[in-house]
């Protein structure tokens, strides 16, 4: 280690060694495949370093790579973390880019992560900018599946103003849900539920029907069928691509006894989804979104799930699930399949919602008021709309294979 990077790892030293890491999670695959296809996850001692196989970036849109969600600690103020690349900023919480529009190629960036005992875990991924003029004149089609993140219609919406204003003016997106940006996004849905769920839940009295109760919109005639629900309601269009953001609701209530079993399950419910898509859609290009963060502090999950619900037990779930979706889907026998890196590009602590409260009661005790996140999983639009720039920089960067 060289001055500067002693330095760096010495300034952490009054910090407490025991909030570096806890983890389960998985290592990563120790064989290195071309990019974009295969993650490149590097552990050492006990911190878990996760990086995508691949940053998608686009002339005039941000792609970053914000450090607590490449890392499954606890506090990652208690690190420091050294981004060599020739291209983009090394804040103190993310590395920034923003190409310009004479940016374009492949460019590696290895990500080098300190603490107070030094170098703790090292990993390399590649930064891919694709022209924001690539595949100008071609108008796809994209069917866009989640679960709740994509029923907010937010990041969607922001997929289709991106095309639209990047040479794509008549794109199609398919989906029964939405008005711009249409989807078929549905809270609560598991990666299996577009399969199984064949028949509507039924209406308690006095309860209004939610979209999320009904069947998945492709059962046909009592059958999963894409080329059905594609002639019903499209005239057939089959979409170029397709996008599944999945994984919050299964991930999400797992704890460390069952946290094995459980993905085993999810990963082969990702595989029953993703083969009866590619039945009807031959030569679609698939994107599994790696399963987001949650926000930054516990407040938020104090606000929606009580004490129902940890954020460090939710990291440790998502963390590990996206371990094994990176090594499964990096050598996946479907070769029109990829990962997009939507866990990366996301601000979990100024892109959720907040609220004002009392800092303390209802005000009685100190009038003052503080702001504190209320939303464990769910972005604010700003979050939703970096989301939408990592799908977006990912279908440009295949648009112009």
């Amino acid at each position: 280690m060289n001055l500067a990077k002693t330095l760096k790892a010495a300034a952490l030293c009054g910090l407490a060694a025991a909030a570096c890491s806890c983890s389960t999670a998985p290592a990563g695959p120790e064989k290195k495949a071309e990019a974009p296809k295969a993650p490149v996850t590097s552990v050492k001692n006990t911190v878990h370093l996760q990086l995508p196989p691949a940053i998608y970036a686009v002339p005039g849109v941000e792609s970053c790579i914000y450090f607590d969600n490449v890392v499954n600690v606890i506090n990652p103020d208690n690190f420091v973390f050294d981004i060599t690349c020739s291209k983009g900023r090394n804040d103190q919480k993310r590395w920034r880019y923003v190409p310009a529009k004479t940016d374009k190629g492949t460019f590696p960036l290895k990500l080098r992560v300190y603490s107070c005992r030094g170098l703790e875990a090292e990993g390399e991924t590649t930064v891919i900018v694709t022209p924001a003029e690539a595949g100008a004149g071609k108008n796809p089609a994209i069917l866009v599946i989640g679960d709740s993140l994509t029923a907010a219609g937010i990041y969607p919406t922001r997929i289709e103003a991106l095309m639209k204003a990047n040479g794509h003016p008549q794109v199609k997106m398919l989906g029964l849900r939405g008005t711009k940006g249409r989807h078929e996004g549905y809270g609560g849905w598991r990666w299996d539920t577009f399969i199984k769920k064949t028949q509507p839940s039924a209406l308690k009295p006095g309860q209004q029907f939610n979209p999320r109760m009904g069947a998945s919109p492709f059962i046909i005639d009592g059958k999963f069928s894409l080329a059905g629900y594609l002639k019903k309601h499209f005239g057939g269009r089959v979409p170029d691509f397709i996008t599944l953001q999945l994984g919050v609701n299964d991930v999400f209530g797992a704890n460390d006894e069952n946290l094995e079993a459980r993905i085993k399950v999810i990963l082969e419910n990702a595989d029953n989804l993703i083969s009866a898509l590619r039945k009807d859609a031959p030569d679609a290009v698939i994107g599994v979104g790696l399963v987001t963060p949650g926000a930054k502090t516990q407040d938020a999950f104090g606000s929606n799930y009580a004490c129902g619900q940890t954020r460090w037990q939710y990291k440790k779930n998502q963390h590990a699930l996206n371990a094994a979706m990176l090594k499964k889907f990096a050598d996946y026998p479907d070769k029109k399949v990829f990962i997009v890196p939507s866990s990366v590009n996301l601000d979990c602590e100024n892109n959720f919602p907040a609220r004002n409260d009392f800092v303390s009661g209802t005000g009685d005790a100190n009038k003052n008021r503080i702001s504190r996140q209320s939303n464990g999983v769910h972005p604010a639009v700003a979050g939703y709309n970096q989301m939408g720039d990592t799908f977006f920089c990912w279908i440009k960067y295949h648009l112009a294979k």
